[in-house]
C-alpha cells in the first residue's frame, strides 16, 4: 500500500491519541488537529488523501469542515465519526458528500476497513482519470488539434475522403502528424470499430519486412518455426498504415503492388493466396516523383499510391497553432508527469520564444521541447529559461535582431514567399554544415541537430553532393 496521509480530527484528546495510534500501525502517515479551524488550516497549507474527523465540534464542526474541504480539496476522502444518538447527523454528512462513516465506540479493524475501502475507491478514482485521459488522447485526432486556415483545410479533406475505400499518400515533413492524420482517417470512416495498424517500412530489414507485411508459412525460412499472419491479414476490415513508403525496397514494390491490385496476399512459402480487405494509406517525406524519375520508386505504384494526396503543413505555417498546441501538451504532461503542483501556462517571454522559433521538426519537436520544459521546471509558469537552448538561448538569441535595432527592410521586388526563403536557408545551412565538417554527415547531422535519416533525405531533396561541398572552404559563398 502507498503511504496515505490522514489527518484525525477530533476534540478529545484521548480519541485523537487512540486513532494516531491504530492508523500508524497500519502503515499510515497521521496528523491530528483538536477542532476544525485547526484543521482546516491543516488542509489548505498541505495535501491529505484522508480526513477522519468527529461531527460534533466546537468552533468548526464536521459538518462545516466537510464542505470547506471540499471546496479547496475535493480529491480528498472525507469520513465523520459519530456517537450513539448522532446517526443522522453521519447520513447528513453522507449527503453531502462524505465517503463513510464511523461510529464510536469502535474497534481498531473497523476503522482500518473503512479507510482502506477509501483508499480503494481513490486509486479506481485515479485509474478512470488515467484511462479516460489515454482514451481522449487517443481520439484527439478526431479533432486534430489546432484552429490555423491550413490544419482546417486538412481537417476537410480528411472529412471528404474517410468514408470511401480510395487509397491515400499523406506527405509532409518529419513530425507534422502523419499517424495522426491516417487514423483521424480511419477513426472517421466506416472502418472505425476494426482494426487501425501501423507499420513504418523504414524500420525493418528488407528481408523480413515482407514477412511483416504479408506472413509466413511454417519453415519458410530459418527462423520461422510457426506460421505467422501479416499486417495485412491483422488489418482485414480496417486500415493499413504504410509509413516512410519511401523506403519499400524496389522487390517489395513490385508485390504490393499486387496486392492492392487483386486484395489478397500470398504469405511467404505458401502457395495458397488470402483475400483481404484493407484500406491502405501510405506516408513519406521524400519526394516520390523525383524518387520515380531517378528508377527508385515504380511509377504504376505511385499512382496506385498516389489516388488522393495530403500534404501537411509545417509547424511554421500554421498560424497561432504553436501556443494551442503548447497549451495542449501542458495539460497532457500535468496528467501523465504528476505535476504538483500543475502547471498553469507559459511567460510572455515563453510565448515569443515559442513563436520565434521556425520549429523544424515540427509538432514532434515541440512536444519534446514542453516535456523537457515541465521536467525541468518547478513553477507553475514555464519561463523561456526552461526551454531548450535552440528555442531561447545563446543560438536563438544571436539570429535575433537585437533590441531596438531596425529591421532592414527588403528590397524592392524581393521575393517574400516564406517557403522559397525557408527552403533557400535551409539549403544553405546544410552545406554550411558539410563544409565545416569536412562532408561528415554524422557530425552534419549533429551540427543542424537533426537526425541522420533526416539530412540524408535533405541532400536528395536538394541534390546536394555531400563529398562535393566537405571540400570546399566554409568561407567560399553558400
Amino acid at each position: 500500500m502507498a503511504l496515505q496521509r490522514v489527518l484525525v480530527v477530533d476534540d478529545e484528546e484521548s480519541m485523537r491519541h487512540v486513532l494516531s495510534v491504530i492508523l500508524r500501525e497500519a502503515g499510515y502517515q497521521v496528523e491530528a488537529a483538536a477542532d476544525g479551524e485547526a484543521a482546516f488550516k491543516l488542509v489548505r497549507e498541505q495535501p491529505f488523501d484522508v480526513i477522519v474527523s468527529d461531527v460534533r465540534m466546537p468552533k468548526l464542526d464536521g459538518l462545516e469542515l466537510l464542505k470547506r474541504t471540499h471546496e479547496v480539496a475535493p480529491q480528498t476522502s472525507f469520513i465523520v465519526m459519530s456517537a450513539y444518538g448522532s446517526k443522522d447527523l453521519s447520513l447528513q454528512a453522507m449527503k453531502q458528500g462524505a465517503y463513510g462513516y464511523i461510529e464510536k465506540p469502535f474497534k481498531p479493524d473497523e476503522v482500518v476497513l473503512v479507510l482502506r475501502k477509501a483508499e480503494e475507491r481513490q486509486r479506481l478514482a485515479r485509474e478512470n482519470v488515467r484511462l479516460r485521459g489515454e482514451l481522449a488522447e487517443r481520439y484527439e485526432t478526431k479533432s486534430l488539434l489546432g484552429e490555423s486556415p491550413a490544419l482546417a483545410d486538412v481537417r476537410k479533406q480528411i472529412a471528404r475522403i474517410a468514408a470511401v475505400k480510395t487509397t491515400v499518400l499523406i506527405t509532409g515533413a518529419s513530425g507534422t502528424g502523419k499517424e495522426l492524420v491516417a487514423r483521424a482517417i480511419h477513426e472517421q470512416s466506416p472502418r472505425a470499430s476494426m482494426p487501425f495498424v501501423a507499420v513504418n517500412a523504414g524500420a525493418f530489414p528488407a528481408e523480413l519486412l515482407e514477412s511483416e507485411l504479408f506472413g509466413h508459412a511454417k519453415g519458410a525460412f530459418t527462423d520461422a518455426i510457426r506460421a505467422k499472419r501479416g499486417l495485412f491479414a491483422e488489418a482485414d476490415g480496417g486500415t493499413l498504415f504504410l509509413d516512410e513508403i519511401g523506403e519499400l525496397p524496389l522487390p517489395l514494390q513490385v508485390k504490393l503492388l499486387r496486392v492492392l491490385q487483386e486484395e489478397e496476399v500470398r504469405p511467404v512459402g505458401e502457395t495458397r493466396v488470402e483475400k483481404i480487405d484493407v484500406r491502405v494509406v501510405a506516408a513519406t517525406v521524400r519526394d516520390l516523383n523525383k524518387a520515380v524519375a531517378e528508377g527508385q520508386f515504380r511509377e504504376d505504384l505511385y499512382y496506385r499510391l498516389n489516388v488522393v494526396n495530403l500534404k501537411l503543413p509545417p509547424l511554421r505555417e500554421r498560424d497561432g497553432d504553436v501556443l494551442r498546441l503548447a497549451s495542449h501538451f501542458i495539460a497532457r504532461f500535468n496528467s501523465r508527469l504528476n505535476r504538483m503542483p500543475p502547471v498553469r501556462g507559459l511567460t510572455p517571454g515563453a510565448e515569443e520564444a515559442l513563436t520565434r522559433y521556425a520549429w523544424p521538426g515540427n509538432v514532434r519537436e515541440l512536444e519534446n521541447a514542453m516535456e523537457r520544459a515541465m521536467v525541468l521546471s518547478d513553477g507553475e509558469l514555464l519561463d523561456e529559461a526552461s526551454l531548450p537552448e535552440k528555442v531561447f538561448g545563446k543560438k536563438a538569441v544571436a539570429l535575433a535582431p537585437s533590441a531596438g535595432a531596425a529591421v532592414a527592410a527588403p528590397p524592392v521586388g524581393a521575393d517574400l514567399s516564406l517557403k522559397r526563403i525557408f527552403r533557400d536557408l535551409e539549403e544553405r545551412f546544410i552545406k554550411l554544415a558539410l563544409r565545416r565538417t569536412k562532408g561528415n554527415r554524422t557530425r552534419a547531422a549533429e551540427l543542424l541537430e537533426i537526425s541522420h535519416r533526416s539530412l540524408l533525405y535533405k541532400l536528395k531533396e536538394y541534390a546536394i553532393d555531400a563529398d562535393a561541398e566537405g571540400a570546399k572552404s566554409e568561407a567560399d559563398p553558400v
